[in-house]
């Protein structure tokens, strides 16, 4: 137990030297509780809400949302130890869905 608090304790120093010039002051000061999250299941839901928000803001990118749609997969993928094939599985099915979607809408917003 206390040998993990030490690895824990100088991987967060070195984290925090390592990427201090490239942080904000607000990043820096909320570094340490995101070095304390352990798993993946707050980013998984923020990359739901961004990929959400991108198809609402930019329905013509599509180059965008495939590229939120192979970071979700992949997270979900990492998260719940999917293999690869599972993880294209995945990623595939969730670009349908993205299709569908444009097939939903009405063709002056399709952006066509």
């Amino acid at each position: 137990m206390a040998a993990r608090v030490a690895r824990r304790t100088r991987a967060t120093d070195a984290a925090r030297s390592f990427y201090k010039e490239a942080l904000t002051e607000a990043e820096r000061s909320d570094l340490p509780v995101a070095l304390e999250m352990d798993d993946l299941d707050q980013e998984i839901a923020l990359l739901r809400l961004r990929l959400r928000s991108a198809i609402e803001e930019r329905p013509d990118d599509l180059a965008l949302m495939f590229k939120g749609i192979e970071l979700l997969a992949r997270a979900v993928a990492t998260r719940y130890r999917l293999s690869k094939r599972s993880e294209r599985d995945l990623a595939s099915s969730l670009g349908n869905v993205v299709r569908s979607l444009g097939d939903l809408l009405p063709e002056g917003d399709r952006g066509a």
